[in-house]
Order: C-alpha cells, then sequence, then structure tokens
C-alpha cells in the first residue's frame, strides 16, 4: 500500500485528488497539508511513502523549499511534485530540492497514477511537457542559468532590490551583483527590466 500525504493550499484540490487516488487500490491517503509547514510536520510525524506536492502556496515557503526539508528528514518519503507551471525555474528548484517528480495538474489520471506509483517506487516521474522541456534545456546550455541565478532573477522580477534579495537567500550584496552580471550576459542583456523580459519569452520565468 502506498501512503499519501497530499500537501495543496486548495480544499477543493485536495478533494479532487483524494477522490482520485480512492480509486486506486494501491493507494491510501493519510494526510492532507494546506502550507509547506504542514507537509513538512506530517512528512515527519506520518512516515507517508510520498508526499504529493504543489509549488505555491502563497506564503513565503515554497514547495520547494518544503520539498528540501522532507528529502532532509530521518526517514524521508519521496516527493511528487504537481503543480500547474512549467518554466525552467520552477522545474530546476524542485528537481534540485529533491523531488522525484514532476506532473502538472491538468494531467489525465492515469498518468498521474502511474507517476504515483513510479515516485513511491524511487523512479523519476516527468510529465512529458516537462520531460522535453528539460531535453530542450540540454541541448541548449547557452540560455543555461543556475537554479540560484534564476532565484535572483525571479525576484528582480517581483522589484525586490539587491539588498532584499541579498536578505531573502541569506547572500551577500557582492554575490547578488555577480549573480546578475552572469544572467546579464547569458541572456545577452544589459538591465534588469531586459533580463527579466528575456528570461520570460525563454520560459525561464513564469
Amino acid at each position: 500500500m502506498i501512503r499519501v500525504v497530499i500537501a495543496d493550499d486548495h480544499p477543493v484540490v485536495r478533494a479532487g485528488l483524494r477522490a482520485l487516488l480512492s480509486t486506486a487500490e494501491d493507494v491510501e491517503v493519510v494526510g492532507e497539508a494546506e502550507t509547506p509547514g504542514a507537509a513538512v510536520d506530517l512528512a515527519g510525524s506520518l512516515v507517508p511513502d510520498l508526499v504529493l506536492m504543489d509549488l505555491q502556496f502563497g506564503q513565503e515557503l515554497s514547495g520547494a523549499d518544503a520539498t528540501r526539508r522532507i528529502r532532509a528528514l530521518d526517514a524521508p518519503p519521496y516527493v511528487l511534485v504537481l503543480t500547474n507551471y512549467d518554466s525552467d525555474g520552477d522545474i530546476l528548484g524542485a528537481v534540485e530540492a529533491g523531488a522525484s517528480g514532476y506532473l502538472l495538474k491538468d494531467a489525465p489520471p492515469h498518468e498521474l497514477l502511474a507517476g504515483v506509483r513510479a515516485a513511491a517506487a524511487g523512479e523519476s516521474a516527468l510529465a512529458p511537457a516537462v520531460a522535453s522541456r528539460l531535453m530542450a534545456r540540454m541541448r541548449a546550455p547557452r540560455v543555461s542559468l543556475s537554479a540560484r541565478e534564476i532565484e535572483v532573477l525571479a525576484l528582480v522580477a517581483e522589484g525586490a532590490s539587491n539588498g532584499e534579495i541579498a536578505g531573502r537567500l541569506h547572500i551577500t550584496d557582492a554575490t547578488v551583483k555577480s549573480h546578475l552580471v552572469h544572467v546579464y550576459s547569458k541572456l545577452g542583456v544589459t538591465s534588469r527590466t531586459a533580463a527579466v523580459s528575456a528570461a520570460r519569452s525563454l520560459g525561464i520565468l513564469r
């Protein structure tokens, strides 16, 4: 039996996932979390086999942050990201945090159930669209930003200053400037606005 915790801030989504998973004889939903922190707590207390994790919770802590904390537990369950977002930044952030798979919420039921079984067995479960994005990224490294560079650029897109970015990511102002220099160079731009625009057009930022 695959024991699953559902982590999503929308009650309707959690109810829909619970209903879908209940149709599988080998899957049991043992808990639900509406915040990233609750997901980490349940992963530690219930010791499920798998956590189905949304990425955006409308809080400072993201699904990727929670995934990283869950995978650092003594007996960590696997994490399968289930989200609406397929930007390079989201995908890379989740994979680097330790997620075993990445599916989109519009995936057909059979694909979701197959992903749950694969991730719970320690295998990789990627939505076809996500897999093709990662392959394309590998073939076109000329615009390959690191996960940290994408983090910095995402905060720039939110309007954060260098000082605010440094505080949020626990790095120095000089490190922020260094990351931005690399970002500008890779994207072939000379300003923050142009960098954000280019990253969005390339699908690096949503």
